[in-house]
């Protein structure tokens, strides 16, 4: 056998030994289980994510209110299977805290008080907190702000909530559909609106 011949020859067997070893690694059945970060794509109705390298994974019970463009971790099991455990927290745990885009006059009643702001929270609950300033003139109902979209609850829930001074009246955490956080339910007008405390279920 010539060396050309011989050069063949070991040319093939590196491409084989390339081919099996990435025939492997891609194989959940011979890599066995394993879990990486991914991003979210869209979401499924039916309990499913897609990612944006087009991954459908099962998300689990505890992955609630999943959205687009959010980091999450999947895991692979030997048989091929997906799961969508949830999302990965921030780089800074001070971006936990989200700012509520008040409407209708409504804003923030600045210091020494939190703007009103949420927080999604890993029990399938959402946190309220800050405190919301009224127009000169806000009789009841009236409509704080549009709930976003990661927080529209799937059920209604109402909070006893301080609107002035002596004053209380009814904070609604209205679901799909209205979308929107209100208090009513007192007699004159709000002076502000509290919303420290406040934690409602999503589902």
């Amino acid at each position: 056998m010539g060396s050309s011949e011989l050069a063949i020859h070991a040319d093939l067997a590196d491409a084989l030994r390339r081919q099996a070893t990435q025939a492997g690694a891609d194989s959940p059945a011979v890599r066995g289980s394993d879990w990486r970060q991914a991003i979210v794509a869209t979401v499924g109705t039916d309990g499913t994510v897609t990612t944006s390298d087009g991954i459908i994974a099962r998300r689990m019970a505890t992955y609630v209110t999943p959205a687009a463009g959010e980091t999450i971790v999947v895991s692979i099991s030997s048989s091929g299977n997906w799961l969508a455990h949830g999302r990965i927290a921030p780089v800074s745990t001070a971006g936990t805290w989200q700012t509520l885009t008040l409407s209708g006059g409504w804003t923030a009643y600045g210091t020494p008080y939190w703007a009103p702001s949420y927080r999604i929270n890993g029990d399938g609950t959402v946190s309220l907190s800050g405190l919301a300033k009224a127009p000169a003139t806000a009789g009841s109902p009236q409509t704080l702000c549009t709930l976003p979209a990661a927080i529209v609850p799937s059920s209604k829930s109402r909070f006893p909530v301080e609107v002035a001074s002596g004053l209380h009246g009814v904070l609604d955490v209205n679901p799909t559909g209205t979308s929107t956080l209100q208090i009513q339910d007192y007699s004159g007008n709000a002076t502000w609106a509290t919303l420290d405390g406040i934690r409602y279920r999503l589902i």
